[in-house]
């Protein structure tokens, strides 16, 4: 297993997670929606909006986990946000980044992963809008358009959130 290097403008891509105060925040509708959408427009049994903490890779929206979180050292999103566009995994026994990694070879048994950086305006990546499927698969161009458009979704809601005044989000949620 090989975890991800840490990104060279992490300190000010924690800055900007931490600003957006959303971190081990409850769930809020507009990200449950996306990935319940994300979920059954891929047919995949886990779609995640994941924000990626100095340790962890914690869970903002879910489908097809109980889990809130996990180690950031174990995560393929800690890999996704080191790129710009998707990353696709299309067999992660095959890949040697992934293949004896315990989300993989244990509970969830990841063997596909789509992630699609959530990247601000202002550049930092904080985490993915990620698809993970118990088996081997590909995406086609138009499966990359469709989850592009879902992430610019969700990043136009965490932008919506950065430019909020304090306190106006836990009202409106």
């Amino acid at each position: 297993m090989q975890a991800a290097p840490r990104p060279a403008d992490d300190a000010a891509r924690l800055a900007a997670l931490y600003n957006l105060l959303i971190l081990d925040t409850p769930p809020e509708e507009r990200f449950d929606r996306i990935v319940a959408f994300a979920a059954q427009e891929f047919d995949v049994p886990i779609a995640l909006v994941t924000l990626l903490d100095s340790d962890r890779q914690w869970f903002k929206a879910k489908v097809g986990v109980d889990v809130c979180e996990t180690g950031r050292d174990v995560s393929f999103c800690g890999h996704a946000i080191l790129r710009p566009d998707v990353m696709v995994v299309p067999d992660a026994l095959a890949d040697a980044r992934f293949a004896d990694n315990p989300l993989v070879t244990g509970a969830p048994f990841i063997r596909f992963y789509a992630g699609a950086p959530l990247e601000l305006p202002s550049g930092e990546r904080l985490g993915t809008l990620c698809l993970i499927d118990r088996r081997p698969r590909t995406l086609d161009a138009l499966d990359l358009g469709i989850l592009g458009t879902l992430r610019d979704l969700v990043v136009m809601e965490l932008s919506r959130r950065e430019q909020a005044p304090a306190g106006e989000e836990a009202a409106h949620g």
